[in-house]
């Protein structure tokens, strides 16, 4: 057991503010602080302390994955199988989705045999896994994700008085399914650029009317259920094109859920999903991935005929997670994926260790306060922003916050 320091990534997107308060240094940061990794991801391993120097997960985990990872090392290839960060989003990411394990494969060796460098922009696949993942909001956490049931969604574009939006309503009332949303998104994705830029300052007028307290003639409108309905929608649309102006992936935005996620909600977001994180700070864990397809909301690489073929178009349902309580102050978040499981952990001032970790491999991450772990006799003092490693060596691991309340999350492979 090794306290983990974390790999800061730096993105456009990232906070100036979050990430620096809660591992207590200065604020503001230099730069966007977007995430901290706690993995053993090849692109940008965490640092085990030990005796007093840094080394690598991943080549700590390479050297010897049998011991430090267990049985664990056989049924995934000797990897670590998820990636476990803290996320700071101070403004909106990218449109994005992710590939099944079979698209992931075909992906990465069509691209490997078409001669597509593995670090160049244009590249789709750099591994062959899938990225299943979870998010836990550690304060109110805004997101986009999965296709919104249509017949809602002809009810927002019709409540937002555009007549150039007319044809389109009425292509999704006519066929309000997967099917349907399948030809509206990419009839919208791929509209060109000069009716793009009719369009959208349409839409954008009409959610600016739609947000108005006052009709053209200075009468205060009625707030009915309808204008209600759809407040957070017209405003995130507005946000998005402020962000990305003449952007597809804002008309895009107006198809999906949008969530609010409270303190200690998560959002679990399976293969296919589109979905877009808006703002707020959450513990994310995934299958260790990096494969990633972009629908817009992004200077970056955008491939459009790969995103339409990994894209899973039926209508989802809020895919907020509620945690199942597993005693006092003890949180379990489940998903389908095999390769985690998330336990959260809110320790009491003074309370006695309890214990967190059967075995590992696994990770023990403070997001609030002071943690002392402990393997056997053996303390572990680990500060907020931080992380310990738990290898498959290590049993019987304990948890006491230490001068005050603490919050610990456990990440370890789904059984």
């Amino acid at each position: 057991m090794h306290e983990l320091v974390g790999a800061l990534r730096s993105y456009a997107w990232g906070s100036r503010t979050a990430l620096a308060q809660l591992c207590g240094r200065p604020v503001p940061s230099a730069h966007p602080e977007a995430e901290l990794w706690f993995g053993a991801h090849p692109a940008d391993p965490a640092q085990l302390r030990i005796n007093g120097h840094a080394k690598s997960l991943l080549d700590v985990v390479n050297a010897d994955p049998q011991h430090e990872l267990g049985s664990v090392a056989g049924e995934f290839g000797g990897r670590l199988p998820f990636l476990l960060k803290i996320l700071a989003a101070e403004e909106p990411l990218s449109l994005q989705a992710h590939p099944s394990i079979e698209q992931a494969r075909a992906g990465f060796a069509r691209e490997n045999q078409t001669g597509v460098a593995i670090d160049s922009p244009m590249r789709n696949y750099r591994d062959e896994n899938h990225k299943p993942e979870l998010v836990v909001a550690l304060d109110r956490f805004e997101a986009l994700a999965g296709f919104r049931d249509p017949r809602q969604t002809v009810r927002l574009l019709n409540a937002l008085e555009v007549p150039e939006l007319g044809s389109y309503a009425e292509l999704l009332a006519a066929q309000p399914d997967s099917a349907g949303l399948r030809t509206l998104f990419t009839t919208w994705i791929a509209l060109p650029q000069n009716t793009l830029s009719i369009l959208l300052p349409k839409v954008l007028d009409g959610c600016v009317r739609y947000l108005s307290e006052k009709d053209a003639d200075g009468a205060r409108k009625k707030c009915d259920g309808t204008r209600k309905e759809f407040i957070a929608e017209v405003r995130t649309a507005l946000e998005l094109a402020e962000a990305y102006p003449g952007d597809a992936g804002v008309l895009a935005a107006l198809l999906l859920n949008r969530i609010t996620l409270e303190p200690g909600e998560g959002l679990f977001l399976a293969a296919g999903n589109l979905h877009a994180y808006l703002r707020g700070v959450g513990v994310e864990i995934m299958a260790n991935s990096d494969n990633v397809l972009r629908g817009g909301l992004t200077p970056k690489h955008v491939d459009v005929p790969e995103l339409l073929r990994v894209l899973d178009f039926e209508p989802l349902d809020l895919p907020v997670i509620q945690p199942e309580a597993l005693g006092d102050g003890v949180f379990r978040y489940r998903t389908p994926a095999p390769e985690f499981v998330l336990t959260r952990f809110e320790l009491a001032e003074n309370a006695d260790p309890i214990p967190v970790l059967d075995n590992g491999p696994g990770i023990a991450l403070v997001t609030h306060g002071t943690v002392r772990l402990f393997q056997g006799g053996r303390p572990l003092r680990v500060e907020c922003g931080h992380a310990g490693w738990i290898s498959a060596a290590d049993t019987g691991i304990r948890a006491q916050a230490v001068g005050g309340a603490a919050q610990l999350f456990t990440a370890m492979v789904g059984n």
